[in-house]
Order: structure tokens, then sequence, then C-alpha cells
């Protein structure tokens, strides 16, 4: 009988036990729960303020790639635009020594097929290069403009109005696509 007693005595300090145990932890809940929600809320703002860092970088970056792109394809386009340049400089003197020969051949009747074929030639060969893009310059009365005229010397204007211009036309100009490939030999009024 002795130990049936004690057999119901200790399930009822079990419970005693589980009661404080249960007390104590919701005594320290509320103070564990207050950390972790200050804990969580801090972790929340710095994973937001990593967020925005990291979002302010993409559309960064983004606009850096896509200022690459624009850029490449407008250098992509002007080389096109400008890839026989080259070429069209070599010929350029060529083309000014027809412009000499058509000069040079005024005092030959129209019908001398010299002249006829000098003409043909010179006609064909501007026809050709301004296919390609290439467009003279027109200088004489033009204001003088360094962006497209180099000035080999200045003189007395012959006229009030021709001050400032091109008076006089050593080598012409040329444009490829409207970008200055040989700029005007000229005289300027002054």
């Amino acid at each position: 009988m002795f130990s049936k007693k004690k057999k119901s005595e200790e399930p009822i300090m079990e419970e005693k036990v589980d009661d404080t145990l249960a007390n104590e932890i919701q005594s320290e809940t509320p103070n564990t729960n207050d950390s972790s929600v200050e804990e969580s809320i801090s972790e929340i703002d710095k994973l937001k303020a990593d967020n925005e860092q990291l979002n302010d970088k993409y559309v960064r970056l983004f606009a850096e790639f896509d200022n690459y792109k624009r850029r490449t394809q407008k250098e992509r386009i002007e080389l096109l635009q400008t890839a026989g340049k080259d070429v069209m400089v070599s010929l350029l003197p060529i083309l000014d020594d027809f412009d000499r020969a058509l000069k040079a051949s005024e005092g030959l009747t129209e019908d001398n097929p010299i002249r006829e074929g000098i003409v043909l030639i010179h006609n064909k060969m501007k026809s050709t290069l301004g296919q390609k893009g290439l467009k003279e310059m027109q200088s004489v009365n033009e204001v003088f403009n360094t962006d497209m005229h180099e000035a080999i010397t200045k003189i007395p204007a012959p006229s009030e109005d021709l001050k400032g211009k091109v008076v006089d036309e050593l080598e012409k100009g040329y444009f490829l696509n409207d970008k200055v490939i040989r700029f005007a030999k000229v005289v300027v009024g002054s």
C-alpha cells in the first residue's frame, strides 16, 4: 500500500512542476517576442535598403547597356556611310583633273571627239560618285565657314557685299553623306 500512495503523489508533483514551467515560459515569451519583432523589423529595413540599392544598380546598369547599344549602332551606321571614304578621297584629284581638262578644252568645238570624251567620262564619274553619297560643296559667294572652308589667302573685297565671303575657289570641297571629306580651299574677301 505504501507504494500505491507514492505513485499517486508523484503525478500531482509533476503537474505542479509542469504548471510552474508553463507560467515561466509564458512570462518569458512576451520579452522574446518583442526582441524578435524588433530584430525582424530591423532585418526587414535592411532587406529593403539592400533591395533599393540593387534596384538602383540594376537601373543604372540597364541604362548604361542601352547607351552602349545606341552608341555602337550609331558608330556602325557611320562606318557603313563612310566605308568608301578612303576610295572617294583618292578619286577626288582625278575629278579635279577632269575639271581642269574641261576648262582647257573650252577652246575646242563641241563636236570635237576629245572634248566629247572628256565630258562623257567626267559626267559618268560625277554621277557614279554622287550615287555613292559624294556631293560638291558650293563655296563661291557664300559666307566663309571654318567648318567647310580652308582660307588660303585674304584679298580686298571687290564689293562691299563680298566682305567675309568666299571670292574665289582654288580647290573644290566635297561632302560624303553630309560629312566633309575635303575642305574647299578658298580666297576670302576682307
